[in-house]
């Protein structure tokens, strides 16, 4: 197994994101979102928080062996150009199946983002496929 089972409920340090309207708006250009909100930076689209890059100790992945399997957000409200959001994520679970080219490890992390009163904003769930 690619990645050891005994990661699952380790987790990132905290760390603090400023969401920038110029941040908001270039995400919203590169990902073709047309909605005003987004464009104009006031508003992140929903997918936003893919650009929070954490690491989790033990954590290692050969990039090259990685797919990107899938990706889903919940939100108590948006996020907001201003916000500053304190996220960490965890591995969820760490699982096997066999597919056409052999064994793939599927890694599944949690994240999530609280605003600086500590209200949850949102939460976020990933599965990666390691071949």
């Amino acid at each position: 197994m690619a990645v050891d089972r005994s990661l699952i409920g380790k987790e990132s340090p905290e760390e603090v994101f400023e969401v920038e309207r110029g941040a908001i708006r270039k995400f919203a250009e590169a990902i073709g979102d047309p909605h005003p909100a987004f464009r104009s930076g006031e508003i992140a689209p929903p997918t936003f928080p893919t650009t929070f890059r954490m690491g989790i100790p033990g954590v290692n992945l050969e990039l090259s062996r990685v797919l990107h399997g899938e990706q889903e957000y919940s939100y108590r409200r948006p996020i907001r150009a201003g916000d500053r959001l304190r996220c960490k994520t965890r591995v969820a679970d760490v699982y096997e199946r066999e597919g056409r080219l052999g064994k793939m490890t599927f890694l599944v992390t949690e994240i999530e983002g609280r605003d600086e009163a500590g209200e949850l904003v949102f939460t976020g769930r990933s599965t990666i496929i390691v071949r």
